[in-house]
């Protein structure tokens, strides 16, 4: 039987549909056509992109800034067709489209992603995220960092070669705004209610994963501490969200096979707020009913997909 379910605290709405009877061999996998002859974000072809602003090796933290760097673990370039522009000419950020678009490449090799990045890889790209959103949230003008990952084409990657973006922005997003007009902190709320119920996936220490009461994607996936901290600067210990997002990913990968996603960080330096992560699995299409009511219909329920990834 389908439901309407409401948002846990917000006036938003989505439709579970498990009677449309959708299986996980049901829903399309990438499609990706791998080449890593033309790759530009291949070791070797480092020429092929703009200079590395920060270049992440085994010795340490450089750049591009004294001659490309050959031996690296993860580069971060400037986007080449960047969504915003860091120069300034007047006072008028938001006309001018103000901001930083940045690549974090997270690997050199081509056919290899964070669902199956080894403990220690999926650990560094976690500290290199907080590395670089500190980096871009101190900078005069900016006031939110969006940090994501697209990988497949159908969840909007243009480069197979596993990769995340961050944009940084001179303005908080309504929605993050509307998340913190509550007197206490509703993700706290959330983490008492997702921790004892049949959504839960996996929790470990001080970490909880589970597949939201209000999930308007299949399979989709919270991540969030139990701790109350606003975002990644403040999170001294990164191995217990790599242990997370490393687990989620494998289970996914494990159920779906190759499979396209994103997952975006949610934070903002307001003390009010509450630090998570979101997972979204590419397995469906959302069409003109969504688009027309921004209610999102998920032919999976967050309880089928919780028992399906815990195993």
């Amino acid at each position: 039987m389908s439901e309407i379910r409401k948002h846990y605290f917000l006036d938003e709405y989505c439709i579970i549909a498990p009677n449309r009877g959708f299986r996980p061999s049901d829903f399309k996998k990438t499609d990706e056509a791998s080449n890593s002859k033309k790759c530009i974000f291949c070791k070797g072809n480092e020429e092929k992109t703009p200079p590395a602003t920060a270049v992440y090796t085994p010795a340490g933290v450089t750049s591009d800034e004294g001659g490309v760097v050959r031996d690296w673990n993860v580069r971060c370039i400037p986007n080449m067709y960047p969504a915003l522009s860091p120069k300034k000419s007047s006072s008028d950020q938001l006309a001018e489209g103000f901001g930083f678009h940045e690549v974090i490449i997270e690997t050199p090799e081509h056919d290899y992603e964070p669902s199956m990045f080894l403990d220690e890889e999926i650990t560094r790209l976690i500290r290199i995220y907080a590395d670089r959103y500190t980096f871009y949230i101190n900078k005069d003008g900016i006031k939110f960092v969006s940090l994501f990952k697209n990988y497949g084409s159908s969840a909007g990657a243009s480069i197979a070669h596993s990769h995340s973006q961050l944009i940084a922005l001179p303005l908080i997003p309504p929605i993050i705004k509307k998340e913190m007009e509550t007197e206490t902190c509703p993700f706290c709320d959330i983490i008492q209610r997702e921790s004892i119920s049949k959504r839960l996936i996996l929790m470990q220490n001080d970490w909880i994963a589970f597949a939201p009461y209000f999930s308007k994607y299949p399979f989709e996936v919270w991540i969030m501490p139990k701790e109350h901290f606003p975002d990644m600067s403040k999170l001294s210990d990164v191995s217990g969200l790599a242990f997370m997002l490393r687990n989620v990913l494998s289970r996914m990968h494990a159920l779906f096979g190759g499979f396209a996603y994103n997952y975006a960080f949610f934070q903002c330096t307001d003390k009010r707020y509450h630090f998570h992560l979101k997972v979204f699995p590419k397995l469906s299409v959302t069409g003109g009913f969504e688009e027309n009511t921004n209610i999102y219909i998920n032919p999976v329920s967050p309880e089928d997909a919780a028992t399906q990834l815990r195993w």
